[in-house]
């Protein structure tokens, strides 16, 4: 049965998964900058909600699937890897560039950008394929699992409106682009790192 322990051990651990430097944070910072504080938090929906189905299926049984079919999962995890390098080398590419503001994208679009970045996204998988197997136990009800993966998507989809408001800020975004070079390469390096470290592990 579903505890109060549990939902806020794995809030905890989803909050700081969520301020932890990564594909789906940057790109919500990056929607924030160039269409203003509404793109960012329907980019941050479409993170969200994707964030969401995999911990569904995790919760449904995704680790089974894995255990019967390993090269399922190590094909997630290879992609998953390439795309993080190749991210890493476009922010690496992209530190000394300037943020230039463009026309807001159509809803659906920022929505599907966030979704189809999480898709693929190598901390979301981990993190569903992961972390929550070992906060919950088995059986749980289809209520429970309604339950925590609404929680989860409220959870993000908070943190992710936060920070689209905070980079609407003209202060914070005056100061963000300040250091955008050194913000750029350092993230670029360690999103590069955790790449390499995927491919190898794999």
């Amino acid at each position: 049965m579903l505890t109060v322990a549990q939902l806020l051990a794995f809030n905890l651990a989803l909050l700081l998964a969520l301020i932890a430097p990564g594909p789906a944070f940057l790109v919500c910072v990056q929607a924030s900058l160039r269409g203003g504080r509404r793109e960012g938090v329907l980019t941050g929906l479409g993170l969200g909600a994707m964030a969401g189905l995999w911990t569904l299926a995790a919760l449904a049984g995704l680790d089974t699937v894995f255990r019967l079919f390993p090269f399922v999962y190590t094909a997630m995890r290879v992609g998953g890897a390439i795309l993080v390098i190749v991210f890493a080398v476009l922010m690496w590419r992209g530190a000394t560039s300037p943020v230039e503001t463009a026309a807001p994208v159509s809803p659906h679009r920022a929505f599907l950008r966030g979704f189809a970045l999480n898709l693929g996204n190598p901390k979301s998988i981990l993190f569903a394929a992961g972390v929550l197997l070992v906060i919950f136990p088995p059986g749980l009800s289809p209520v429970e699992m309604a339950l925590i993966v609404g929680n989860q998507i409220a959870l993000e989809v908070a943190v992710y409106a936060a920070l689209a408001t905070l980079m609407s800020r003209a202060a914070v975004r005056t100061r963000y682009l300040a250091f955008k070079p050194f913000i750029g390469r350092a993230t670029a390096i360690v999103l590069g790192g955790l790449g390499l470290r995927l491919l190898v592990t794999t």
